[in-house]
């Protein structure tokens, strides 16, 4: 099946104490929908999983789900480096329905390529859906080399990497190929690929999706929106998102610690890209 090219990695909005605002959530998956979103990625990076209760992770994967727009999908991140962990949370998400699942390389503990292979076994194993690949060793101290990705395509039911390393772009036998940074979605629709899984889509679906449909406009929108692709990433993502998006009257809240919201300086260039895009 298609998961879409245009899928968004939902920020979890917060309410001012802090807890989940799941109407927020709803609203936002509808405006994603709305402009441009193919499909959502729930509890990724953007959505700030590390600072999330188990409970609290699965409640929005399942709150996705049933209140999914018609024609989206919804991608549950289920990754850990506890596979045991991540086996479970795979077999729940995979229960409530989601379409596919994302599962970012085991991070801190390092694995060798055999650990790594057996790790993605289990979870393939735990699920009938499709699995995502999460390649982005700037978080998970390992890289997966493309001559490891293509080994990991053989397991039944790896279908797809998100790669996150821009020296490693290429396509990838047995794998769909989706753009883990916003500056690669360009180069991955024009390398034959399948989208992206993106932050910048919050706030400007409407161009990336022409990226999709457009494909005679696609350097001219890239272009025009490298601004902001740098904007919502000038301090750890998903500050810059989550800034941007209460700019425009989204009310996602602030961030759960270590992480802090946006300071006066990063503020002013977030806005000042969402300003030169006529986006606020």
């Amino acid at each position: 099946m298609s998961l879409g090219a245009v899928l968004t990695a939902i920020v979890t909005p917060f309410d001012a104490e802090g807890a989940v605002n799941e109407q927020a959530f709803v609203d936002l998956m509808q405006h994603l929908a709305g402009h441009g979103s193919d499909g959502f990625v729930v509890c990724a990076t953007t959505g700030e999983p590390s600072t999330l209760y188990s409970a609290e992770h699965l409640r929005l994967v399942e709150l996705a789900c049933q209140n999914r727009p018609a024609g989206t999908t919804v991608i549950a991140s289920t990754g850990s480096n506890n596979t045991r962990h991540a086996c479970r949370m795979t077999e729940m998400c995979t229960e409530f329905g989601v379409d596919g699942i994302l599962s970012v390389t085991p991070y801190y503990n390092k694995p060798n390529a055999r650990g790594i292979t057996a790790h993605y076994r289990e979870i393939a194993a735990a699920t009938d859906k499709p699995v995502i690949l999460y390649n982005i060793p700037s978080r998970a101290a390992i890289d997966l080399p493309n001559s490891l990705l293509t080994q990991l395509a053989e397991i039944d039911r790896v279908d797809y990497v998100k790669q996150a390393n821009n020296d490693n772009l290429a396509l990838i036998d047995g794998l769909g190929v989706y753009a883990g940074n916003d500056d690669l979605f360009a180069p991955v629709l024009d390398i034959g690929g399948c989208g992206g899984i993106l932050v910048s889509s919050h706030v400007a679906g409407d161009a990336m999706r022409r990226m999709v449909d457009e494909p005679e406009k696609r350097a001219e929108i890239n272009s025009s929106l490298q601004e902001l692709f740098a904007a919502l990433f000038v301090t750890t993502n998903p500050i810059g998102v989550k800034a941007a998006l209460n700019l425009l009257g989204h009310n996602v809240g602030g961030l759960r610690l270590p992480l802090v919201e946006a300071d006066g300086s990063e503020l002013a260039v977030i806005r000042q890209a969402l300003e030169n895009l006529h986006l606020l």
